[in-house]
């Protein structure tokens, strides 16, 4: 396939991203840096903010939600200790760029997607760009995906107050759910473990993160 002017200006602003954000923050795992160098991200963003892709801020993409900043998107990749057998269920993705992430990191990914106009333009972006092992589901978040799993790793992307039981059991033995919790209005970017009904969890950084709906405290949430 033809490199354009355009591929070429994509792929030196995600070095640039890589070089000027990434690495000087402590983003040290190769194979991450290496799946965000290969996946564009103006491709998962609208239109209008297609010049902006690459700058250290969530992105707006419509229906009340936003791509994660790429920092802090990249620093969770970072502290999960992805390997290439994980089966990955990504929570959230929206217009699809996390989940196009991921399949350049494992095998298998499961995309969970509740907003049937999301799904419908992540399933389009990834076909484009032929992110073939990925399965996009348009369901519940908080339900997650029980019959494909159990999962080695599960992302979900925003912020959310408490983790329900329902994903929890989700996990694998030694599975971990990368994520940012609300803690009285402040992010923090946590490494969540559930082993033996025990719930594990351990605060990497602090952060912001666009809030994402439904993971309100209820009685059969753990957190």
């Amino acid at each position: 396939m033809d490199i354009t002017v355009s591929d070429k200006i994509s792929a030196s602003r995600r070095r640039h991203m890589i070089d000027g954000h990434l690495l000087p923050n402590e983003v040290t795992d190769q194979n991450v840096i290496d799946a965000i160098e290969q996946v564009n991200r103006e491709v998962y963003v609208p239109l209008a903010r297609k010049g902006v892709a690459y700058i250290d801020k969530s992105i707006n993409v419509g229906e009340g939600r936003y791509l994660m900043e790429p920092l802090t998107f990249a620093k969770l990749l970072n502290a999960a200790n992805i390997k290439k057998d994980d089966l990955v269920l990504d929570i959230a993705p929206a217009t699809g760029y996390s989940s196009a992430v991921f399949s350049k990191l494992v095998g298998s990914v499961v995309a969970l997607e509740e907003n049937p106009t999301l799904a419908e333009q992540a399933t389009e972006n990834l076909a484009k760009e032929n992110c073939d092992n990925v399965a996009l589901v348009t369901g519940s978040h908080i339900d997650g995906l029980a019959k494909q799993g159990p999962y080695d790793l599960i992302f979900i992307g925003g912020m959310i107050d408490t983790i329900p039981l329902s994903l929890l059991n989700q996990l694998n033995e030694n599975g971990r759910i990368l994520c940012v919790l609300n803690h009285d209005g402040h992010g923090r970017a946590s490494f969540v473990t559930y082993n033996n009904k025990i719930m594990g969890v351990r605060n990497l950084f602090d952060t912001s993160a666009p809030s994402l709906n439904g993971f309100d405290k209820k009685k059969d949430f753990l957190f």
